[in-house]
């Protein structure tokens, strides 16, 4: 493409028929393209940094117009246009396509990014700023080792950045959302009260009373600095729930009688 596009003006459409001796990696080039025009990481999943290692794998793209490209080779036809030239370090890299040290720098940035966003109340926008700096330790960490030191360096990198997000989500009443995100890190981490308070949180938030009087309990072991913080928690989830079972008994109630009548 970089060959085709140098032979182009600006402001030019052409066509170009490619044989099939310069596209036997078109299939996994476009299987990279269309899960980043879906909004997906195009690496998500992958258990090998080689492309074929890959194809070998799973024995599919994920898309079947391409996976019969794969078994029959053909010509292939590209249309482009060339809208403009810009020097390479005058735009944003998507996190997917930067290096190992761009994304180590990345992280930083886009955690203060989101802390920004949060003193401003703009929640979705700093949960997304703390899933794409997730996203980018996630990604160093697939080529670690599961828990030798430089997996357990990023992971004490991605914990905090998790607990930001499902504080956005608590906020925005995402509550399903932060009780998979905070049950995920427990599963690895059975020690941290935050993510405990978190689910806690969430549990109320969807009357499951037993599950968030449970998870309040092991904050207050955990960390009893955050015991006044319980303390209270539990008296509102208490609250709530007296209200919820009145509630409850009138609408029986109100049931009851008209089915008698």
């Amino acid at each position: 493409w970089e060959t085709l596009l140098s032979s182009m003006r600006i402001g030019e459409v052409a066509e170009f028929w490619c044989d099939p001796i310069h596209t036997g990696m078109y299939a996994l080039v476009s299987r990279g393209m269309r899960r980043i025009a879906e909004g997906r990481d195009p690496l998500e999943g992958q258990k090998h940094r080689c492309g074929m290692g890959n194809m070998f794998d799973y024995h599919s793209t994920g898309y079947d117009d391409l996976d019969e490209l794969q078994r029959t080779p053909q010509p292939l036809i590209f249309i482009m246009e060339l809208f403009r030239v810009e020097d390479p370090s005058a735009y944003k890299r998507d996190t997917w396509a930067m290096s190992k040290e761009e994304k180590l720098a990345a992280v930083p940035v886009l955690h203060s990014e989101g802390n920004r966003l949060v003193l401003r109340r703009e929640f979705a926008q700093a949960a997304a700023k703390y899933q794409e700096a997730v996203i980018c330790l996630r990604n160093l960490q697939a080529k670690e080792k599961p828990w030798e030191d430089g997996w357990l360096k990023l992971e004490n990198l991605v914990t905090p950045l998790v607990l930001n997000y499902c504080q956005c989500q608590l906020e925005l009443g995402e509550y399903y959302e932060v009780l998979e995100h905070t049950t995920e890190l427990l599963q690895k981490h059975n020690d941290n009260a935050k993510a405990y308070f978190k689910r806690a949180k969430a549990h109320a938030a969807v009357w499951n009373e037993r599950e968030a009087r449970e998870d309040f309990q092991r904050v207050a072991h955990l960390d009893p600095s955050m015991a006044a913080a319980v303390k209270k928690e539990l008296k509102q989830l208490g609250e709530r729930m007296r209200k919820k079972h009145v509630e409850d008994r009138k609408r029986y109630q109100g049931l009851f009688q008209s089915s008698q009548g």
